[in-house]
């Protein structure tokens, strides 16, 4: 860095101090590639490096985070999907960059389009209809993220403008679909329970939906008890002498766990210290040292228990039930509205679905049971495959969700829509590194 050689020695501290040094070993374990982070303690420093590794995609099967005063150390153990080491130098330049610049993306890239935020009561054909109001005021969806949980519904869905190309400015007609939305959402309950926000806002979709799902909950918290929620297993317990909490998960691994449960925890106000995180076969196991903001611990047991509640949401919502059919196809106007529609009327239900657009190609996962939340018949996908298209509907299968006698080569057919270089290529795009993601 030329541009040093004109700043003192104690200038020349400071930024070396503030920049966090990123070390990718591996070498080291002998089935993971190690990502070492050193750097000054800032508020929000380890939840913006998970989501650099989460938002690739990756998994991080261990972790050691420990913050010593004003310094902060992690250390990592990642693989991709498929469980192997990282090798390729363009994902392992960008993670580098992307932690040593405290440059993770505060959004997914959505820049020049409107965001739609939606929370309400889940029921069957919700999405269709949503799509539906989409499709009549001409708008483009081009990305969405739809979350459900104990019969509510989040989403946040990134539109433009069929005519122009571009975010919609015309107030009036934001109004008009907000409008329209919330009938939709309310159905046949009070209106109140239906909420819908139009902004052109950048945010990460998966941290405000969990801030949604948050606020949702909130509202219809008579409802919900901890007792009801089996797995996964939540506790809080308060260590007087360090003057920490020590919040403990044990649940079933799954994708993105660790960023969900550290999200939830900043977003609450409390700043983790040191944690450690394993997961193997198929388990995970996370223990969490935290403060709030203000450097108490957990001070009263309506507290202890939102946590453990919240704790709770953010991982069952995760945890997607159904069949998972992955939809890759040629885009075009009402694609969506058609397809939910066609979902909904073979009595299916979504329980989570991911919108994307990439070039002139729609690519959308949707997990689905059937009305009464259980396994959805054999015989009904392959119904949904003729009308829609079997090159087109590919089916990936949960083992639990999928038994019968079809075989598993038969069943299974599922795509790589998000190839881990694609996904690179994008952020570096946001980043502001490349001139095009095309």
């Amino acid at each position: 860095m030329e541009w040093m050689g004109n700043l003192n020695e104690y200038e020349k501290l400071v930024i070396r101090m503030n920049t966090p040094r990123v070390v990718i070993d591996n070498a080291v374990c002998a089935n993971a590639t190690l990502v070492k982070i050193d750097s000054a303690r800032k508020h929000e420093i380890l939840l913006e490096a998970i989501q650099v590794l989460t938002d690739l995609n990756l998994t991080i099967k261990k972790a050691n985070i420990s913050s010593d005063g004003r310094w902060f150390m992690d250390v990592f153990h990642v693989t991709d999907q498929n469980g192997n080491k990282l090798t390729d130098e363009s994902v392992l330049s960008y993670i580098k960059q992307s932690l040593a610049t405290n440059n993770a993306p505060k959004s997914n890239g959505f820049k020049g389009q409107t965001a739609l935020e939606l929370t309400g009561p889940d029921r069957q054909g919700l999405l269709s209809e949503v799509f539906a109001v989409l499709s009549d005021f001409q708008c483009n969806v081009v990305e969405a993220k739809v979350w459900t949980h104990r019969s509510r519904m989040a989403s946040l869905i990134y539109v433009k403008d069929e005519d122009s190309g571009s975010a919609i400015e015309d107030a009036h007609k934001i109004n008009q679909i907000e409008g329209r939305l919330k009938n939709v959402l309310k159905g046949n309950n009070s209106i109140r329970t239906a909420k819908t926000t139009a902004s052109m806002v950048v945010t990460h979709t998966e941290r405000r939906l969990h801030q949604m799902m948050f606020a949702d909950h909130e509202c219809e918290r008579t409802s919900y008890s901890v007792e009801e929620a089996t797995t996964p297993s939540v506790s809080v317990q308060n260590w007087l002498e360090k003057g920490y909490s020590v919040v403990y998960v044990h649940s079933r691994d799954q994708p993105k766990l660790l960023f969900d449960i550290v999200c939830v925890l900043t977003d609450m106000g409390y700043i983790i210290f040191h944690a450690t995180i394993d997961s193997n076969f198929g388990k995970s196991y996370q223990e969490f040292h935290i403060r709030h903001v203000g450097g108490s611990p957990i001070s009263s047991e309506a507290e202890r228990q939102q946590v453990i509640q919240c704790l709770q949401t953010a991982i069952d919502t995760r945890a997607s039930e159904g069949i998972r059919l992955e939809l890759c196809t040629a885009d075009r106007r009402g694609l969506l509205s058609d397809v939910t529609r066609t979902f909904r009327e073979n009595g299916l239900s979504i329980t989570r679905a991911e919108i994307s657009t990439s070039g002139k190609m729609a690519e959308n996962v949707f997990y689905v049971t059937d009305v009464a939340g259980e396994p959805v018949d054999p015989k009904v996908i392959k119904a949904l495959q003729q009308k829609i298209g079997l090159s087109s509907l590919k089916v990936k299968e949960p083992l639990m969700f999928w038994q019968g006698s079809t075989t598993r080569e038969e069943s299974t057919g599922s795509i790589n829509l998000f190839s881990l270089g694609s996904i690179v290529k994008r952020n570096l795009y946001n980043l502001g590194l490349i001139r095009s993601c095309s």
